[in-house]
Formats: structure tokens, sequence, C-alpha cells
């Protein structure tokens, strides 16, 4: 399963690539919006989730990564990371969305987007 990775803050970013990727996570990591919008380009279709963070410098941020991506993909997993954007997450966030505040323990990701995972899994079954 490939997730899209955004973070501005490189250290932070290869951190939460390396646990993914231990969890048995194909990662795709960008430092920016930017980045990501291309990446998204080549098929949101193809992603089992997108974890990002909020703030990302110039560009578009991870509240305008979210919304772009859900127009394709309307049940795609979303895991916000923010330090100080947590308490926007109602207004700004796409429904059935998680935000996960900085500092973290890089579990709290994975198993965000696991719980999300399996949600979805559950949802689809349930629809049969």
């Amino acid at each position: 399963m490939s997730v899209l990775l955004v973070e501005d803050e490189i250290l932070i970013l290869e951190i939460v690539q390396d646990a993914l990727e231990q969890a048995g996570f194909h990662v795709r990591a960008v430092p920016s919006g930017s980045a990501a919008l291309e990446v998204m380009s080549e098929g949101v279709e193809e992603l089992a989730g997108l974890v990002t963070d909020v703030r990302l410098g110039v560009g578009p941020n991870g509240w305008d990564l979210a919304r772009h991506a859900r127009r394709s993909r309307p049940d795609l997993p979303v895991i916000y990371m923010t330090g100080d954007s947590a308490a926007d997450w109602p207004v700004e966030g796409v429904p059935r969305s998680r935000v996960v505040q900085k500092p973290f323990a890089v579990g709290q990701i994975v198993t965000a987007l696991s719980t999300m995972l399996t949600e979805i899994d559950t949802d689809a079954a349930a629809q049969g």
C-alpha cells in the first residue's frame, strides 16, 4: 500500500517515513505541497492514504492537499500532523480524517493510518 507523506521538516519526514515503511507501507515522501500535488497528478487512486503536515511553507498547505485528494478519492484516509493548527481541524479538515498533535510518537501516525484503513475495509464489507 502506497502512502503519500508530506512534511517540510526533513528530520520529521525521514522519521515518519521510516516508521511507515517498517509498518509495511510503500512511502512517497515529499517536502512541499507543490511536490505533493505533482504526485497526486500521477494518480490519487494508487494511494492508500495521505499523511501531511498542515503548515508547509509556500504553496498549498495540508488542508488544501487533503481537499484536493478527496475530490478524486472521497474515502482516502487523511492524517494531519500539526504543532499548532489542531484547533482549526473541525473547520479546515476533511471529514473522517485524524489529527495528530506534534510532538508525537511515530507509532501514533502508524496507528491512526492503520485504524482508518481498517474502518474503510469494515464499511466496505458492511455495504457488501
